[in-house]
């Protein structure tokens, strides 16, 4: 269970996880120029810069606050991992759009349900507020990763 009720802590684990979905991004959109798809890597590309602008944000928030540098295993994350740490083991030159797609799409609605779960569980106002204005951000990414999805009807099993 993630029970966050220090403002600071959130803010380590946001950075963390904003990182990891800029990063995931950056080579998803580096995987479709190599497959060939510039739409769909111009569109990771844009969703990189939004997880950065995010990651900003994030150190921006922390203020006079010290975040403190977390060792992998003093994160709470829900399944152990970083929520946007998809894993990119498909990420090759044969890498399809639909796949990439629903890598991305799986990665930012755990990132979503992460910030809704220290929203439900955190005992600090400020936590809380940060949290649900995290989660709406991811589910904006999720919003648009489904309208993508739509395109690609592979994804539609």
């Amino acid at each position: 269970m993630t029970e966050i009720h220090d403002a600071a802590l959130f803010l380590a684990h946001a950075c963390a996880l904003e990182e990891d979905a800029a990063n995931r991004f950056a080579d998803l959109s580096e995987a479709m120029k190599t497959y060939g798809n510039q739409e769909v890597a111009a569109f990771f590309g844009q969703m990189a810069k939004f997880s950065r602008m995010h990651l900003a944000e994030a150190r921006e928030r922390s203020g006079f606050r010290k975040i403190p540098d977390l060792a992998p295993e003093d994160f709470q994350w829900l399944d152990g991992d970083s929520p946007e740490a998809a894993s990119m083991e498909g990420s090759h030159y044969l890498m399809t759009v639909e796949y990439a797609l629903e890598l991305a799409l799986e990665s930012e609605k755990r990132g979503q349900a992460f910030y809704a779960e220290v929203a439900k569980t955190t005992t600090d106002s400020e936590v809380r507020m940060m949290a649900e204005e995290f989660a709406a951000e991811e589910a904006e990414h999720v919003a648009q990763l489904e309208v993508w999805a739509k395109r690609y009807p592979a994804l539609q099993g």
